[in-house]
């Protein structure tokens, strides 16, 4: 049994993952730690689990096996390198930082340590992502040219994201960082590490944070890439659409069905239905997984890093209003 604390409730989703430590057989919840105590105290007498107010006294015990880390981003790298040099297996919540060179940090405690780090990105592991994958890698769409994917809801025209998501100290950013992590980590996943970035952010709703955001990823062969986000949104849905030199996919929009047209089918100008699989084992899953079986996530750990990279690089270009290179990045 995989013993787990955990550190912070201030993420909407921590009660999420909560649930995802008590469903799977071997894992359990053994204590809560907080910044806010209050709010700790609160979650540990719902869990029925002790509240440790002292974070050093917490990562201390031998009663403890790992941690789920759903601190305000701007706390990641001091809470993860503490917990991996207290040799502590970490789930965190995206993103793993809001810079490179913190990031950085993080796996080097990890690394030292020989611990294992899986991050929530969790639309890597959808049925249609491993359709997407599927179709690129049978060359349909032949060299890719364009992706663009959308994500967005209402959570600030209507008032249900907690306040705190609002404060640019704790949270780093937004929309972008927030919500917008999966059209950026699903395009690079589909078209690579960009070159270079170039971010819009928009203040609807009069946040300090942006609320609705574009971002274009440039690459070397010519390819864009285009994710969208956004706190004011109702209906809008969830939309990915990718297009090459021999074909097109589009996902999402009215239906979630998944549709190609491609040059190497024997009617062009047909749209072909494509069967979506079976959702893969969630990363909190893999995560116990790696644990138990002494393996790295590595896919899943290069792809948390070049998110933070593209998120960095979207923050410098709206602050300095120009297009920002990855390789400007501070290691």
């Amino acid at each position: 049994m995989i013993r787990v604390a955990m550190l912070s409730y201030w993420h909407v989703h921590a009660w999420d993952y909560t649930k995802q430590v008590q469903e799977n057989p071997d894992t359990e919840i053994v204590a809560v730690w907080d910044e806010i105590p209050s709010r700790g105290q609160e979650n540990a007498d719902k869990l029925g689990v002790a509240f440790i107010a002292d974070l050093d006294e917490i990562l201390a015990r031998t009663d403890i096996d790992a941690v789920v880390v759903d601190t305000p981003t701007n706390m990641h790298r001091d809470v993860m390198v503490k917990a991996a040099r207290a040799g502590k297996h970490i789930f965190t919540e995206k993103v793993v930082a809001p810079t490179l060179s913190e990031v950085n940090e993080i796996l080097a405690a990890v690394n030292e340590a020989g611990v294992k780090l899986t991050v929530s990105l969790p639309r890597l592991n959808d049925s249609y992502t491993l359709a997407i994958q599927d179709v690129l890698g049978k060359g349909l769409l032949g060299q890719l040219t364009q992706a663009r994917v959308r994500l967005s809801h209402n959570g600030a025209t209507a008032g249900w994201l907690p306040e705190h998501f609002y404060n640019l100290e704790q949270c780093g950013g937004g929309a972008l960082i927030d919500l917008g992590c999966h059209p950026v980590y699903l395009n690079r996943l589909f078209l690579g590490l960009p070159e270079s970035v170039n971010a819009t952010f928009g203040y609807v709703t009069g946040k300090a944070v942006d609320d609705n955001t574009a971002t274009v990823l440039r690459y070397e062969n010519g390819a864009i890439g285009i994710a969208e986000t956004g706190f004011v949104n109702p209906c809008s849905p969830f939309c990915v659409e990718i297009h090459g030199t021999e074909g097109s996919l589009l996902f999402g929009f009215t239906d979630n069905v998944m549709r190609v047209r491609s040059t190497k089918f024997e009617n062009v100008y047909e749209w072909t239905e494509i069967e979506l699989p079976s959702n893969r084992t969630s990363a909190f899953d893999q995560w116990v997984g790696h644990i138990q079986n002494d393996t790295i996530a590595e896919e899943n750990i290069a792809l948390a890093v070049d998110l933070t990279k593209i998120m960095e690089a979207s923050t410098i270009s709206e602050n300095e209003k120009r297009s920002v290179k990855i390789s400007e990045l501070k290691n």
